[in-house]
């Protein structure tokens, strides 16, 4: 893995549940983080975005914690999304 890149992983455990979580960590998140919320979320500050997808369509909404290198898990800057986690609990809009 190169410095630059960019991985998300799925942040929580298999299985039904109200909340999915992913957590996305590289540099330089800034882009990424307004591609899909339309923002770039305050550092550290919980709030609530629509998530889009590639056309800007609101395919969700849920919380954006945004956590800038050194201060996250990684060490890198962390996005985490807090979403909708089964079917059964989606909005759709």
């Amino acid at each position: 893995m190169h410095s630059s890149d960019i991985i998300a992983a799925i942040a929580t455990p298999p299985g039904r549940g109200g909340i999915g979580i992913i957590r996305i960590s590289g540099n330089n998140l800034e882009e990424l983080a307004k591609q899909l919320l339309g923002n770039f979320p305050k550092p550290r500050y919980a709030s609530l975005n629509y998530f889009l997808d590639q056309n800007h369509e609101i395919i969700d909404q849920g919380i954006a914690i945004y956590y800038a290198a050194p201060h996250s898990y990684t060490g890198e800057d962390v996005l985490e999304l807090h979403g909708h986690g089964d079917q059964q609990s989606l909005i759709y809009y």
